[in-house]
């Protein structure tokens, strides 16, 4: 059985709060559960210390056995010290997708043809 930290939603539409949870990895988001071991609520401040609240000792038991963060609970546990995060980087995500890029080829194209087209008048 492979275990995660992970993520489990609960309130409100429009008003969400998490419960991190243990859990096995087939079973549904909101679904079966072995252990809460803390909670996330969006809705506060990020320097609000009750927006991300951890029971330490059972988060490093299950770490322990060999339960895995989701990236989201990863972040949590990076800045409680539990946990390390490697920083992510991926250049080519601000990239123009094909199209855009072959239109802008198009249009600097186009513009340099009005270029040559006033120099020569």
């Amino acid at each position: 059985m492979s275990l995660k930290l992970r993520l489990a939603r609960a309130g409100a539409k429009k008003r969400p709060f998490y419960r991190i949870v243990v859990a096995d990895s087939r079973s549904p988001r909101d679904g079966r559960f072995i252990e809460v071991v803390g909670t996330w609520d969006p809705m506060l401040a990020k320097g609000d210390e009750k927006r991300v609240v951890l029971n330490v000792e059972r988060i490093k038991h299950w770490q322990g056995v060999g339960a895995q963060p989701t990236d989201r609970v990863l972040r949590f546990l990076d800045a409680a010290g539990l946990a390390k995060r490697e920083a992510r980087n991926n250049p080519q995500k601000a990239e123009p997708g094909k199209k855009a890029q072959e239109r802008l080829a198009a249009a600097a194209e186009k513009a340099a043809k009005a270029a040559e087209a006033a120099a020569e008048a």
